[in-house]
């Protein structure tokens, strides 16, 4: 091989080569009492979202399992995607937040020429990457078991058999978005994962309660919930337990994150650093750990880093936390 010609693939090896060997040795175990507790990849997004650094903040933060973003692996695959830090515009769902000015039609032009050149290249690419990755991690001691890249209504079959693909070549055993407002969207994703049979897990702001829930459920057997304790709280001031308790056999994850209550109607709390916040999460891993819920609990570090401190340090104190909660 000569000086020119490194690829990903080498460089992939150089990378995690070049970590400490003692933390190469030393797996992470972030499994406390039979109860997982791992993190989305979102958490990591101030920071490169490179799969090599991506793994490197897992080991460091002792994570054995993550929820992992679709950029992270894209990249990895040679996604003609821009490169992004950890997470697409507007934070893991994908929506857009505050007002934004209007695009110039040269820039509409130019963003429609960037997704179909992202929509060709998933098309064509080969798994053997994704499969590499799994492998990366694997090794490493991290566990896949949540792959989020939204499907859309405008996405073509195809490129849902795409999405679908990559989760199971990355060892997931769920694909997470947001919990659809469109009938159409719900039905039609409901069904791909029913002829797939890989569970589509919906992530969970204010929406929910009963009727809401059931209704997602009810959509396939191969529907689920990617309950979000935090927003849950903040947004409805009620404990999550009952709701856990209810539909534990349909969780496919949680979300972690603390959060004071309501503002007002409808209007969620800050989030804070945990154990500050009012949202019961001591009580919902006790309950995890009673009932020896296999579903993993994820990490969503979304509080403002506190002055002085920076994203790892703040992430490895949220896994203590829960490993206490869970003594």
């Amino acid at each position: 091989m000569g000086a020119m010609t490194i690829t990903r693939r080498h460089f992939g090896r150089f990378a995690t080569a070049a970590l400490p060997a003692a933390t190469l040795l030393a797996k992470p175990d972030s499994k406390f009492n039979g109860v997982q507790i791992g993190a989305i990849t979102y958490s990591f997004r101030a920071l490169s979202g490179t799969a090599e650094d991506t793994l490197k903040y897992c080991l460091e933060c002792g994570i054995s399992a993550i929820e992992l973003m679709s950029n992270v692996p894209e990249s990895y695959a040679d996604s003609p995607a821009p490169a992004q830090r950890g997470f697409p515009p507007g934070g893991p769902g994908g929506a857009p937040r505050g007002p934004r000015t209007p695009p110039t039609p040269e820039q509409i032009e130019a963003r429609r020429k960037a997704a179909q050149a992202v929509t060709d290249w998933r098309l064509s690419v080969s798994m053997d990457k994704y499969k590499a990755f799994r492998k990366m991690y694997a090794d490493a001691g991290v566990k896949i078991y949540a792959f989020k890249l939204p499907p859309t209504l405008e996405m073509s079959d195809a490129e849902y058999t795409y999405i679908w693909n990559v989760a199971e070549a990355l060892g997931a055993n769920h694909i997470t978005m947001e919990q659809p407002t469109d009938d159409k969207l719900l039905q039609r994703v409901a069904d791909f994962a029913a002829k797939r049979k890989l569970n589509i897990a919906f992530h969970t702001h204010g929406q929910g309660g009963a009727s809401g829930f059931e209704k997602v459920l009810s959509a396939s057997r191969y529907t689920a919930l990617n309950l979000d304790v935090g927003h849950y709280y903040g947004v409805n001031g009620q404990s999550p337990v009952p709701v856990i308790e209810k539909y534990h056999d349909r969780i496919a994850s949680l979300h972690l994150k603390d959060r004071k209550g309501p503002v007002s109607p409808g209007n969620g709390g800050p989030n804070t650093p945990w154990g500050q916040g009012e949202t019961p999460l001591k009580e919902i891993l006790q309950l995890m750990k009673k009932h020896k819920y296999k579903f993993p609990a994820s990490i969503e570090y979304e509080y403002d880093t506190p002055q002085g401190s920076d994203v790892l340090t703040e992430v490895k104190k949220c896994v203590q936390f829960a490993k206490l909660a869970l003594a």
